[in-house]
């Protein structure tokens, strides 16, 4: 099982850019979370909070494809020594703004600034992998799967540290804690300079319109997007939940039961040798996700306030997550050339993050007004809508499932 992985790090330069990239990008599973936590502690609304993350999501999810465009085409560290300063400069300005009581629209702005200059972490170390890797792709497979375990690992520490530093010190330390691993990440993976992928500039005569105008990329952004709406919404309830039951500071802790278990399936997946195409295995996983939902709104209703049977199901629930991302982002690759991976990579993780946007004003909305238990409604409905979003673009998957 573990010779895939092996091989992987044997991959020249390979174990310390995926490092930096882990430091990196530990913020995306803190600051959603923190932010919630910190406007909450200000504010006491949850309809709040959801409504600024929404904002900030989707913002989120227009700029990382125009800066991961620019860096298949200038360079990746071109681009993050510019972004990651400006993100960081008006992160800290988002806390002060919040803390002096500021006018709320000014909170917005500021929220739209620092998300406008985020490059996904995420995209620039799997272009890095398959850089790296060259025409493997079993071993490329594998580097998916590992950096979805790693993914996992974030998503199942970055909340336990967010909630404890929230809790144990002030609010906003959980989102200087982000800022801190952000600062950290950027400066090591700027180091990391022989393993840069080589800019690919435009060139007369080529097509360089957006790729999300290509039909099967939106064929898969559809279904990622309303499962990022997922992640999001059921992130949110969870928080909800706790906080009903006067255990607020451990709603990390059910996050992270929920990613560790995608963290144990993403493990498997990669040392597995797969006969199925990614297209199938994407399908697959879809439907998998979904049925995987409903047991979460049966114990929120059935088992109300029994935290051991919502621990479960959402452990449950988890080992259907990593192996959907991983097929997710093998279709995004290999349908475009390699000038434009790094984008398309962008654009699958734009999906999910545009998703995360979509429920977070109605999820909280519902919270505030009929409680957690009914919220869970919310990440079914979602999830429903992915699957439903394959029909229209039936004979482009049977099209392309074959080959990809």
């Amino acid at each position: 099982m573990l010779t895939s992985y092996k091989r992987l790090f044997a991959v020249p330069g390979g174990w310390r850019f995926s490092f930096a990239g882990f430091i990196l990008r530990m913020p995306i599973s803190m600051l959603y979370l923190a932010i919630v936590l910190f406007v909450v502690s200000e504010t006491d609304s949850y309809a709040l909070a959801g409504a600024l993350s929404m904002f900030a999501s989707v913002v989120l999810a227009v700029a990382t494809p125009l800066w991961s465009r620019a860096a298949d085409q200038f360079g990746q560290n071109r681009v993050l020594s510019i972004t990651a300063p400006i993100h960081l400069i008006f992160l800290g300005l988002f806390v002060y703004l919040v803390k002096s009581d500021a006018p709320t629209w000014s909170w917005f702005l500021c929220a739209m600034i620092f998300e406008a200059f985020v490059i996904g972490s995420g995209q620039m170390v799997r272009r890095r992998w398959i850089h790296a890797i060259g025409e493997d792709r079993k071993l490329i497979d594998t580097a998916y799967s590992f950096e979805a375990l790693v993914d996992e690992v974030i998503f199942t520490s970055g909340p336990v540290i967010a909630t404890l530093v929230a809790s144990y010190f002030f609010p906003a330390a959980a989102i200087f804690a982000a800022m801190g691993f952000l600062a950290v990440g950027a400066i090591i993976f700027l180091l990391q300079g022989k393993t840069q992928p080589p800019a690919h500039p435009r060139e007369p005569g080529e097509d360089h319109s957006l790729l999300i105008r290509d039909k099967f990329v939106r064929a898969f952004f559809i279904p990622l997007m309303m499962t990022g709406a997922f992640f999001s919404s059921t992130g949110l309830v969870i928080v909800g939940y706790s906080d009903k039951f006067g255990i607020r500071e451990y709603s990390g802790f059910f996050i992270a039961i929920w990613s560790l278990s995608s963290g144990i399936s993403a493990f498997v997946s990669g040392s597995i040798h797969w006969k199925l195409s990614e297209g199938r295995r994407f399908i697959i996983s879809l439907f998998a996700l979904t049925a995987l939902t409903i047991p979460i709104l049966l114990a929120a209703f059935l088992f109300e306030g029994n935290l051991m049977v919502m621990a479960f199901v959402l452990f449950m629930n988890g080992l259907a997550i990593a192996p959907l991302l991983t097929a997710g982002f093998a279709v995004a690759e290999r349908s475009v050339s390699e000038k434009r991976k790094t984008e398309v990579l962008a654009w699958a993780i734009a999906a999910l993050n545009l998703g995360g946007a979509i429920p977070t004003a109605l999820t909280g909305y519902i919270i505030d007004n009929y409680g957690p238990s009914v919220a869970f409604i919310v990440p079914l409905g979602c999830m429903a809508i992915a699957v439903l979003s394959l029909l229209p673009y039936l004979k482009v998957w049977r099209a392309k499932v074959a080959r990809i």
